[in-house]
């Protein structure tokens, strides 16, 4: 399998089929070594929920495979990233009273972290998160 790596080239390692960046928070969340809180998880992606909500379910769709930004997917991995979003998107809202979603991505200067995220805000009329993480994670987990 060949790779072709643009940044981080000397912390990327390769764990069986799976990229990973030692230095990466995601990576680490993905290994198991920083606690998450998980609401979908399947061989390729996880899905866990913001630390930092703009709004209450904020949830992430991180690969498992270390892509350092969207420019660097594979159209497999998109697809599949895209397939989980359709599936997760309907329990959500209902668990959470959602009236819309909005899907993000960051890119360039304002991703923070440098590991592919697809950020989901549920929107509720545009008001801010006004539960826990916890409080939210227990409604649709």
């Amino acid at each position: 399998m060949l790779f072709t790596f643009y940044l981080f080239f000397d912390k990327i390692v390769s764990k069986g089929d799976i990229m990973k960046d030692n230095d990466c928070i995601f990576c680490k969340i993905i290994n198991g070594e920083i606690p998450s809180k998980k609401i979908y998880e399947d061989e390729k992606v996880v899905v866990i929920m913001d630390v930092n909500p703009m709004v209450d379910g904020h949830v992430l769709v991180i690969p498992k495979e270390h892509y350092t930004d969207f420019t660097s997917l594979d159209e497999d991995i998109s697809n599949h990233i895209h397939m989980v979003v359709k599936k997760i998107i309907p329990d959500l809202m209902s668990k959470l009273g959602a009236k819309g979603l909005t899907q993000a991505v960051n890119y360039g200067e304002t991703q923070v972290v440098k590991h592919f995220h697809l950020h989901l805000l549920p929107d509720y009329g545009l008001k801010k998160a006004e539960k826990t993480i916890d409080e939210v994670y227990e409604i649709i987990k």
